[in-house]
């Protein structure tokens, strides 16, 4: 099997075409047709990640995150994105990155958040065609309170704690939500009628919500966690038989929570 079979089925499902254009989602280390043997999935090519495949034998890893976002002006070890590229180099591996890529598709980032609520009538929030577009928008199966609502994220996404704007009054029906860093959908949430909006990366001044709206973040990775089951199911729907997993170290947010 070469890196271009796995490329295939991703971009089945996320095409690159639909990507932001500051994005820098496809393949950024190796060839396409290298031969691939397994691949590892993980959120961010860190180079702990890269030690992982090594050791367990991947000859390629696949990421939301990609590991070179912009040019780079020199790679050095001393830095964590040069050192992740170097050892990804010298071991062989491809890097690959389906990143807002995934986030765009109704199935991808934004819909898994909206699966884990129980979100019904889930359509895109912000559409730019059939199925494609940031964010989602749904309903809640009976509408909840504030403190309902807060309680249900915390208990689905595995939350401690979370931070909100003032709790709105009265009862929430329907959601907005974006994986990631949303705030800039926060004014498409509003006109979608979604009394409650939830992302990750929310500044200070955001807060300051109108009557009657509501933010939440919950933070960038625990927002993103869900794709890399996806794309791991993804694969292995398509190749029953080859050897794919997720990292070991599946909690890899660089934020700690002391």
């Amino acid at each position: 099997m070469q890196v271009n079979d796995i490329i295939r089925v991703i971009e089945e499902f996320a095409p690159l075409s639909v990507q932001e254009k500051w994005d820098n989602s496809g393949l950024c280390i190796g060839s396409g047709s290298a031969e691939v043997t397994s691949v590892l999935l993980g959120l961010d090519c860190t180079p702990e990640l890269v030690d992982e495949a090594v050791s367990c034998g991947a000859d390629m890893i696949v990421t939301h995150h990609p590991l070179i976002f912009s040019g780079l002006k020199r790679i050095s070890p001393d830095d964590p994105v040069g050192a992740a590229v170097m050892r990804a180099v010298s071991a062989g591996i491809a890097v690959y990155a389906a990143h807002t890529s995934a986030d765009k598709v109704i199935a991808g980032v934004s819909g898994a958040m909206a699966a884990r609520l129980g979100l019904e009538n889930v359509r895109v929030l912000d559409p730019e065609g059939e199925g494609i577009g940031l964010g989602v928008v749904g309903e809640f199966p009976r509408p909840l309170t504030a403190q309902e609502a807060v309680a249900l994220v915390k208990e689905k996404f595995s939350l401690k704690t979370v931070r909100a704007s003032r709790p709105v009054s009265g009862r929430i029906s329907r959601v907005a939500m974006c994986g990631g860093a949303g705030s800039p959908l926060i004014g498409k949430a509003m006109e979608s009628g979604a009394r409650l909006y939830i992302t990750g990366d929310v500044s200070y001044h955001h807060f300051f919500t109108p009557e009657g709206f509501m933010l939440m973040d919950i933070g960038h990775y625990e927002s993103e966690i869900d794709i890399l089951q996806i794309l791991f199911s993804l694969i292995r729907k398509n190749f029953p038989t080859f050897a794919v997993r997720i990292t070991e170290n599946l909690y890899s947010n660089p934020i700690y929570y002391l």
